[in-house]
């Protein structure tokens, strides 16, 4: 009697980037790849799919996970990440994993568990929300001391009312400093909970809903001046 052989495990990868710039570079997916790849041969493993998230890690929204899993649950695969430890944080990743009944591995922590994420889900929600806590005491201690929050006298506002060039530059220099004496507590906060590269001090700084002096995002060129007029005010 010939028996039929063992169907291999079948994978539905996930990776995830931080923003659109590492998306088009292939930061950080290359390393994830490899690990999913040397996984999957590790295991004797077909790869059916690979999804790509390029998002803030402050979005809940995460359409690329939603149809891995989807894809996952309909074939009966295995969802597989390259680091579980990567995501740790991610509440709304981890409770739409938990949830979603679909069997998965990470490459990093391949014991984990439905009991493991649900733990880190949990500890990565009350984080979340002791983060805003301390980011919104920050900035209302800074409001008590006096400094002047937001940008209400930019350059726009000084050249309609007609202000020459020296007192321009010397206003909006005002107001950068002011701003950048505001965030000094956040960014100390951020670097005491060990990001300290640029880039993810600008990724912190989007998550934790801080805006820069113009009302735009967080890149590592506007955090290293962010962080030079914080020396300077200092």
């Amino acid at each position: 009697m010939v028996r039929e052989a063992a169907p291999s495990l079948k994978l539905v990868t996930y990776e995830r980037v931080s923003t659109a710039r590492q998306g088009r570079s292939g930061l950080g997916l290359d390393a994830q790849r490899a690990a999913i790849d040397a996984f999957a041969q590790e295991r004797g493993a077909a790869v059916l799919a690979r999804f790509t998230e390029i998002e803030s890690g402050g979005k809940n929204d995460r359409p690329e996970l939603e149809r891995a899993l989807t894809l996952a649950r309909l074939t009966g695969s295995t969802l597989v990440i390259a680091k579980l430890d990567r995501l740790s944080r991610n509440a709304a990743f981890l409770l739409t994993l938990q949830s979603s009944g679909v069997r998965f591995v990470a490459c990093d922590m391949p014991e984990a568990n439905d009991l493991t994420v649900g733990i880190m889900a949990l500890v990565a929600q009350q984080e979340r929300e002791a983060i805003s806590r301390r980011t919104k005491e920050a900035l209302a201690a800074a409001k008590a001391r006096g400094v002047k929050l937001g940008n209400p006298n930019g350059a726009a506002a000084l050249r309609r009312a007609g202000k020459g060039g020296g007192a321009l530059r010397e206003t909006v220099s005002q107001n950068a400093d002011a701003h950048a004496a505001a965030l000094a507590p956040v960014i100390e906060a951020i670097r005491a909970e060990g990001y300290t590269s640029l880039r993810a001090i600008a990724e912190q700084l989007t998550t934790r809903g801080m805006m820069t002096r113009r009302g735009g995002r967080w890149h590592v060129s506007s955090v290293r001046n962010l962080l030079g007029r914080i020396g300077n005010v200092g």
